[in-house]
Parts: C-alpha cells; structure tokens; sequence
C-alpha cells in the first residue's frame, strides 16, 4: 500500500469514528445500476479494505426478477465463482437517511483482473482511451422521476392537484420529500444544481453538478439511492423508470457531455472561431453520437418499458437527427458558449445505469473524433413532423431489436467489450422474452369479452 493510500484509509477511518459509523456498505453497480452490496460491521472495515469482499459473479446473469439468463459467461460456464470487490476509498459517503451509515463503491475483479463487463471498469477503461489522447471528458446528469403514493391498492401520482412545469411549493410536493432528498444530496456532496416540478403530476427533476466523467457516475449512482430510499422512508415510491403509466409522460436523463484540455482545463468543445463557435472535435463527437445512435440504445433504454417513451411528440427521441437547441432532436445543443459549450444527448431514460450510459456515449464520441466523422446539417424545425420517415434513421422500437442493434456495432462492441455484450444481450433478452410470454391487462381487457 503507497503512503497515499495509507493517508486515505487514515482519513476514512477518522470519518467513521467521528461520525460514530457501525455499518458500511461495500457497494457496486450490476447491469440494472441497481446497487448490490454487503454490509459490514465498521470494526471488520480495515480487514476489508485490505483483502476485499467475495460477491458470486453470476450476479451479472440475473435479470430484475432475479432470474438468470444463460449464455452470460459468469454462471455455469465458470462453475458459478466469485469476485472479489475491492474499495475505491475516494467514494467513501456517509448516508444521512440511515443512521450511523456509510457507503464506499468497489470495483470488481475475477482472478486478480478487473472484470471488463462491470460497468465501472467499463467507463474507467474508456476514459483512459480519452486520457491517452490529453482529452479530458466533461459530463452532466439530468434526471426526471416520479413519486407514486399508494391508494386503495393501486400506485397514483404522489400530488392530485393540478400542477405545471417549473413549479415547486407544497402544491406539487406537499410532504416536502423533494427538499428532504435535496438536503441529503447536499450533505452527501452530491452537488445538485436545481431541483424543478416537470410536466405531470408528481413528476420532478434533479439536476446534478457536472464534472469527469467517473466521478459523475458515482454521485448519480449514489444520488438515484437517495431519491428511492428517501422516498420510500417517508411512505411514498420513487421511479426513474420510463413510462411508469399509459397516461403520464416519460422520464428521460439527458447527458451533457464535453471534454476539457486536462492540463488547463478549458473546454476544447468551445471555438470562437468555428461554426456556431464549435470546434472542429465538437462537429466529429456528434457525428460519432449520430452514427452509433442504434447500437446504444440498449444502453441508453434498457428495458421493455423504454421505448413506450420512443413516440413521435413526446420531448424524447424518435429520428436520429441533431440541432441547435431543438428538444425534437436526438442530439441538442444547448445555447451556451465558452464553458457550457456541449453535447445534449437526450435519448437514456432514467433507469438507465449511469456507468454504461456514459461509457456509450463517450465511446460513440471517441469513435467520431478518432475517424473525424461528419454530422450531417443541423435539422431545423420540429424533427417529429418534418423529418423525412424514408431517409431519416429511427432509434430501435423494442428492446430485442436494440440489442440487435448493439450486437452489430463492431465499433461500439470493441470498445465496451465483448465480454459485456455477451452477458448484458443474454439478461436482456431474457427480459423480453419474459414480456413476450405474459399476458397484459390490457391484453385481456380488449379481447377477452368480446371474442
């Protein structure tokens, strides 16, 4: 251990005595985002931190009913082994919502070596292919939700009132959950930049700081814990997922992406001098985002539910197209110059795992920027009326064709690994089949009766 790391776990462990800490969690993020975790009694934290916590790898072979998919690699195939969870003590947090709580995320190895399909090396590998270039990616998260209250049996929008985007008072949140969820984030060093009402009932938004790229992922993955479990503790239900009912709207998480000079840190994205005072790197980044735009939407939407968010009006991607500042758009870029100058990527939606959302994106921007791709003009207008239906590329409209779609992005393939295409296409698949073979209400309401 180097008298860096030493200095750190030093200082870890004056935080847990301080803040009278008796459990950690010893946390990672699986396919879903969801966190997995063990927890341990502070008095074994030094005995982790030095030799790790064993998780069974075929974690990665279950789907969200715990199911497990075959053809992973992570299961029978290697005889259903361990891995070995080692922390990243930079990530260590206190959790306000459980009392004498903390939380540090690992990174997952098999046989000494980081394992290439855990979404955290995933991104950690892609970000070194930016740092081996001096590029330095910049990313933003934004994302919507909804908090559901439990009535007579069935799941309603938390506020019943009549309410309007951009609002927030105790109309639209009168428990005053959304502030409780601020104030953790706050205290988390989360570094939330604004919290607003959206355009349906019960529906909010959270905006988090942006910053590199990992960092960000690990304050997303921390910052969608406390909007469940704060929600939860308080009788309510928070969900990020896409389209929670036929008559809400849907959930998205815009990425904002850009890449800075590593060394003075300004934002290369931004020319003075180039079109719309864009870069040269910008213009082949958003050709890069366009031309891969079908192999990440599994990513970018990874459950059955994601694409009842893919439909022509509804403020989310249907035409794989780009413009200035048009929210009908696959690709958006917003209006600010100099520092704010980036890349809109609207397409995820809020169950999307941060991890592989901005290890896609980054790595579909690496691929333009590396081959100088071109983007074609700028679309102008409202993209879901005017685009033209036999030329204009659309994303994938279920989730077995966007793993197609994946699978078939050599590019994209090669650089989030093989390995993580074999596994996340076989729980994926498993997914849809599943939905495949079940009867929905609806189903049974439209046909039932009357043949």
């Amino acid at each position: 251990m180097s008298v860096k790391d030493s200095a750190l776990v030093e200082t870890v462990l004056r935080q847990i005595d301080a803040a009278h800490i008796h459990t950690v969690k010893i946390q990672f993020s699986d396919f879903h985002g969801v966190a997995r975790c063990k927890a341990v009694p502070a008095r074994q934290f030094p005995h982790v931190v030095e030799h790790g916590v064993q998780f069974a790898f075929p974690t990665f072979a279950l789907d969200l009913a715990g199911n497990p998919a075959s053809g992973t690699g992570t299961a029978e195939e290697i005889g259903y082994a361990d891995m070995t969870a080692r922390l990243d003590l930079g990530t260590f947090t206190i959790l306000p919502w459980e009392p004498h709580t903390a939380a540090v995320i690992a990174d997952l190895y098999y046989q000494d070596e980081p394992i290439e399909m855990a979404p955290r090396n995933i991104l950690k590998r892609i970000i070194a292919e930016y740092e081996k270039r001096d590029l330095l990616p910049i990313v933003g998260s934004e994302l919507e939700f909804y908090l559901l209250k439990r009535d007579n049996g069935s799941w309603q929008t938390y506020s019943d009132k009549p309410s309007m985007v951009y609002t927030w008072n105790g109309t639209v949140d009168p428990d005053g959950i959304t502030r409780k969820i601020c104030d953790a984030v706050e205290e988390m060093g989360l570094r939330s930049l604004a919290v607003s009402h959206e355009f349906f009932p019960g529906q909010f938004e959270i905006n988090l700081d942006h910053g590199e790229a990992l960092d960000v992922a690990d304050r997303t993955f921390f910052y969608k814990q406390a909007v469940k479990e704060i929600a939860y503790q308080n009788g309510l239900m928070a969900t990020f997922m896409a389209k929670p009912r036929s008559d809400l709207g849907g959930s998205g998480y815009h990425m904002h992406l850009s890449i800075a000079d590593p060394v003075t840190r300004e934002n290369i994205f931004y020319d003075p001098k180039g079109d719309h005072e864009m870069s040269d790197l910008m213009r082949h980044f958003i050709a890069g985002q366009l031309a891969h735009a079908c192999g990440m939407t599994a990513v970018f939407a990874p459950t059955v539910n994601s694409y009842k968010r893919y439909v022509p009006g509804a403020f989310a991607p249907y035409y794989v197209v780009w413009g200035y500042d048009n929210r009908t758009c696959y690709v958006r870029i917003p209006p600010e110059r100099k520092g704010g100058t980036r890349v809109e990527n609207r397409t995820p939606d809020g169950v999307a795992n941060p991890y592989l959302a901005f290890a896609a994106a980054l790595a579909a921007g690496l691929d333009g920027i590396v081959n100088q791709l071109e983007p074609d003009k700028p679309f102008e207008g409202d993209a879901y009326s005017n685009a033209d239906p036999q030329r204009t590329p659309v994303l994938p409209q279920y989730l077995h064709q966007a793993v197609d779609e994946l699978e078939r992005d050599r590019a994209l393939c090669e650089i989030l690994g093989p390995s993580f295409v074999q596994a996340f296409g076989a729980v994926k698949r498993l997914e849809s089949q599943r939905f495949r073979a079940h009867v929905t209400d609806w189903e049974f309401n439209e046909y039932a009766f009357h043949l």
